[in-house]
């Protein structure tokens, strides 16, 4: 790129990398440059990239590695679409100037987080929790985004990759950062928080997803309890109230901030609720002030991620009617309780993914609709050794809320079942468990066909290797 691109660049408000900056970012990774006779001299870009499928001509190419693959057999790739660098564990034979580094994994998350130094007048929001992070995600995103420019976390970016992939699109003109922490293993939310340094952080709720990963639930609230960690006394921690762990968090919250605000029953809290299939309609409580809501949402649970966003703007002096606006022009990403019709029959789609918390809500919100209920469920991941005895305590669970039909697929489907069995009255629910999703899908056919007098309602939950949506996308194209 030419000097002139370069303020182009910079009058869009791009950060630009050249070669002392990207030096500077890495250098406990004992990084160098290994230059052609084009020299390093040249190097001016805005954006990094790690998936040479994405790679525009200035792109700087960072190559990582996993079990399956290996970025460093794609660099001259990368190179051929216009790439004018590479970050590289151990150099190739290439065309264009490489800065090697220790482990390309740990540069990227480096980038990150000078990245974030660089921007420091950005006011960033963390959220973790172990159901309803991309839900509260987006109210947040659309409380902010109103107000001001605000980068919100794509997708599912909230691992150890995606958090920096998200920082590196930091631009001079964001005022707010809305970023998800997700972990699957622990200490990741410590990693990802020291890159992230957030000026609020939030955890929803501690549940049971990765339980196989953490051992137990007290590990889950030490791994998620991470997040407050690098916060100072001015700075924010948000706590739920209704939490089993809310007495620990709030302690270990305490030991970094005396800002220290809660939701579900204390500073922000809602009353006279009225949750509709479709909505949830209350009166919102923050501090002294009340206000009424019309969500757009169903369920008790996106009533929680509604004051848990609420509780991040007010930490921020967000004036309440501005909270309110944004959260009544909240959408749910897809697969997030998404709805459509098909003939007489609604089809929920809240496949986006599933931990057993997740997937009471949803049939708590499935419980409210009209008609013939009926949930689709597969299986829940990585639960670890209480696989067995999780989805048995779903299947009781489910049973409870006095929905029709269960239909289960998967391996763990017959345990599911068995747990719904044990509910046993007069209007007890009927259960099924399919090894296969072709043959769940037969007899949800079958089955909506004999009900065309009938309305039913079908929900449609899994975790995400499951991948649900394919029965929906069947059934509609059907």
């Amino acid at each position: 790129m030419t000097a002139d691109t370069s303020n182009t660049i910079q009058s869009q408000g791009l950060y630009v990398w050249q070669a002392d900056n990207l030096l500077a970012a890495t250098s406990t990774l004992d990084s160098h440059w290994q230059t052609n006779e084009q020299g390093q001299a040249s190097i001016t870009s805005n954006r990094i990239a790690t998936d040479t499928r994405t790679i525009r001509a200035g792109d700087i190419f960072l190559a990582l590695s996993g079990d399956n693959f290996d970025g460093h057999d794609y660099i001259n790739t990368a190179a051929s679409k216009g790439a004018i660098a590479a970050i590289v564990s151990r150099p190739i034979s290439t065309s264009i100037p490489q800065l090697v580094v220790s482990d390309t994994r740990l540069a990227l998350g480096q980038l990150g987080a000078y990245r974030r130094q660089q921007h420091s007048e950005v006011t960033i929001i963390a959220i973790t929790g172990s159901s309803g992070k991309t839900t509260c995600k987006e109210m947040l995103g659309s409380i902010f985004g109103r107000l001001a420019p605000t980068l919100i976390t794509r997708g599912n970016l909230n691992n150890d990759l995606g958090v920096p992939m998200m920082l590196l699109e930091l631009s001079d003109h964001h005022r707010y950062a809305i970023i998800e922490l997700g972990a699957n293993h622990v200490g990741e939310i410590a990693y990802t928080t020291e890159i992230v340094r957030p000026d609020v952080a939030c955890i929803l709720n501690i549940g049971t997803a990765h339980l196989g990963e953490f051992g137990s639930r007290e590990g889950i609230c030490q791994t998620k309890s991470e997040i407050y960690h690098t916060l100072s006394d001015s700075q924010y921690a948000i706590v739920p109230d209704k939490d089993d762990f809310t007495n620990q968090l709030r302690r270990i919250a305490e030991r970094y901030t005396s800002h220290v605000i809660g939701f579900g029953n204390t500073d922000v809290s809602a009353s006279h609720l009225d949750v509709e299939p479709e909505r949830s309609e209350f009166k919102l409580h923050i501090g002294t002030q009340i206000k009424d809501i019309n969500l757009p949402l169903a369920g008790e649970h996106n009533v929680n991620n509604a004051l848990a966003a609420a509780a991040c703007a007010y930490a921020l002096n967000i004036d309440i009617h501005d909270i309110v606006t944004g959260l009544e022009n909240a959408r749910p990403a897809k697969g997030r309780l998404d709805s459509q019709m098909l003939g007489l029959h609604r089809l929920i789609d809240d496949t986006y993914n599933a931990n057993p918390h997740a997937v009471r809500a949803a049939a708590e919100v499935l419980a409210a609709q009209t008609g013939t209920q009926v949930m689709v469920l597969g299986d829940i991941g990585e639960l670890g050794e209480a696989a067995v005895s999780e989805h048995q305590s779903l299947g009781r669970t489910i049973a409870t809320t006095g929905i029709d039909v269960l239909l289960c697929v998967g391996e763990f489907a017959p345990y599911t079942v068995a747990g719904a069995q044990e509910i046993g009255d007069i209007d007890a629910i009927s259960a099924h468990a399919f090894e296969e999703k072709a043959h769940l899908l037969q007899y949800l056919q079958t089955f909506l066909k004999a009900q065309e007098s009938q309305p039913c309602t079908v929900l449609f939950k899994g975790s995400r290797f499951m991948k649900m949506e394919t029965l929906i996308n069947a059934l509609v194209e059907e």
